[in-house]
This record gives C-alpha cells, structure tokens and sequence, in this order.
C-alpha cells in the first residue's frame, strides 16, 4: 500500500510543480531550500521516519528530481542512468562530493561499516551478478535506500525486502 501511497505523493507533488513553473512565470520564484524541504518531508513521511532525523534535505530533493528516471548501463543522465551513475549523481549534487566509478570502484573508496550505524548518505552494496558487487544504493534512514533498479529505473527500496536481504554484502561510508 505504501508504495502506491508513495507514487501518489509523487505525482500530486509534479503536479504542484509543473503548476508553479507556469505560474511563476511573473510571481516569486520559490525558495529553494523551502523546495527541498517539501521533499524532504514527502519522503520522511513515506518512509516512517522523522524528519529531524534527516540531515541534508538537497539529498531528498534531488532524489525526487531523479525518481522514475529508467534504468541505462552506463548512463548518467535523466534518459537513463545505473546504479553507480546514480549513486555518483546523488553524492555530487547532495553532497559536493565529485566521485565516479562502478559499484566495485565505490566499495573500494568506502570504511565498512555495520549496518546498525548506518546513517544518510551511507553507500549500500549488492552482490547480485555471479558473487561479486553488482549493485549499490544511497542509504537514506529507516532500512530505506534510494538505487538504479534495473527493471523499475531510480526507485527507494527498503533493505529487509527479501530480493535486498538476500543480495546484500556490505555498508560504507565513504573514507575521509
């Protein structure tokens, strides 16, 4: 039910965005920071946790700028993109952190960390394809991590699902 509650969301809140873009055409220019904080308390909502909890807004905004976007190998842009693309898009323009790579690549720039401490922004990794990492996510709280999916494109999906449970090898955060 939450997933359709999520996708919902989503679409009333393009709406209002595509509403304001030709709206705005002479008014004010929303705020930014108020923007990301609109998506930032969707997505807290959606996912059951608090938004206090969450420590940089811009992560959930440009996520949501992202979701739907269909999966591609090797694509870094709204036409398709993968899961490292992904991921590599999300710490750049969350976090101003220019990093590139494979999902191997990454897991090679990351300290492990257990997954009772992860926190946002947090890498989680996948061993899908033949036993080695294939996959990996931008964790985002509550069991929830954002990822390419190659059958459904950028998505939110939760670790204890049993296709993520079954896959999942380790968590990092990215070496100083």
């Amino acid at each position: 039910m939450k997933f359709f509650q999520f996708i919902f969301l989503l679409t009333i809140l393009n709406f209002i965005q595509t509403g304001r873009s030709h709206a705005n055409i002479s008014g004010p220019i929303q705020d930014p920071e108020q923007q990301q904080l609109e998506w930032c308390f969707i997505f807290s909502n959606l996912l059951g946790f608090n938004m206090q909890y969450v420590t940089n807004p811009r992560l959930y905004y440009n996520i949501g700028d992202w979701m739907g976007t269909p999966y591609k190998y090797s694509g870094k842009s709204k036409s398709g993109i993968d899961c490292s693309g992904f991921v590599c898009k999300m710490l750049n323009e969350s976090y101003n952190i220019p990093i590139s790579g494979s999902s191997r690549d990454l897991f090679d720039q990351v300290k492990v960390v257990n997954t009772s401490e992860l926190k946002e922004g947090d890498l989680v990794f996948f061993k899908i394809r033949k036993g080695r990492i294939s996959h990996v996510g931008i964790y985002l709280g509550n069991g929830k991590f954002a990822h390419s999916s190659t059958t459904r494109g950028v998505i939110i999906s939760d670790l204890s699902e049993n296709y993520y449970d079954r896959h999942f090898y380790k968590a990092g955060r990215l070496k100083k």
